[in-house]
């Protein structure tokens, strides 16, 4: 065997791979219960298959809470704005953009032991919405009453609430993306009123179909 083959997965192998993390995903999004062998039919593998690639249900969950939160991550630590007000808002609107087609597995892993395979990834990003908050604050435009980590945990499970509001009642997405950012302004002082003319006022804001 050449030192090439001997490091290069063969191709149906990462092919497989592929197909069950792509299979959870949908399955999982359905029902975070789902079986190991539904996933495995769902990505028209046998259970035995799955074993080449994960020893058990969760190791597969966790590869899957492990991607998924990096990308998630990485396209939120993108958000950048000169005003931190509108900075957080969208942060929060590409959450909801980023989730909304897996916001059933979100919801899990978020209210599931899996939530710390997340926290190292959201960690650099947590970062960033507290020093948004903290400019805010300093400027007037954001609440000052309660600290800014408490308020900081605060306006993430406000996100986070709208994902599960939305997975239990289903809305739709320009709906979801408008609510997600009320209730992050909300969570950082703004009255409803306020808010609703913040967003308006903000062409950055607006909902923006998928192309």
């Amino acid at each position: 065997m050449t030192e090439t083959s001997a490091r290069t997965p063969r191709r149906d192998a990462t092919q497989n791979r592929t197909a069950l993390i792509d299979a959870a995903k949908v399955v999982l999004n359905q029902n975070p219960d789902a079986s190991l062998e539904t996933i495995a039919a769902e990505a028209g593998l046998s259970r035995r298959a799955v074993y080449g690639h994960f020893a058990s249900r969760d190791d597969l969950m966790r590869e899957l809470v492990t991607l998924g939160s990096h990308r998630v991550a990485a396209a939120l630590e993108a958000v950048t704005h000169d005003d931190p007000v509108v900075r957080l808002a969208l942060i929060a609107s590409r959450l909801w953009h980023e989730v909304e087609n897996v916001r059933v597995m979100t919801v899990f892993t978020v209210r599931s032991g899996l939530k710390h395979h997340i926290d190292a990834a959201l960690e650099p990003l947590r970062h960033g919405v507290l020093d948004a908050i903290q400019t805010g604050r300093a400027a007037g435009t954001i609440r000052d009453d309660i600290s800014a980590e408490r308020l900081a945990r605060l306006m993430e499970d406000a996100m986070f609430a709208v994902l599960e509001e939305s997975t239990a009642h289903p809305l739709p997405e320009e709906n979801g993306h408008r609510l997600v950012i009320l209730s992050t302004l909300g969570s950082i002082g703004f009255g409803w009123r306020e808010a609703n003319l913040f967003i308006d006022s903000h062409p950055e804001l607006a909902w923006k179909a998928a192309s």
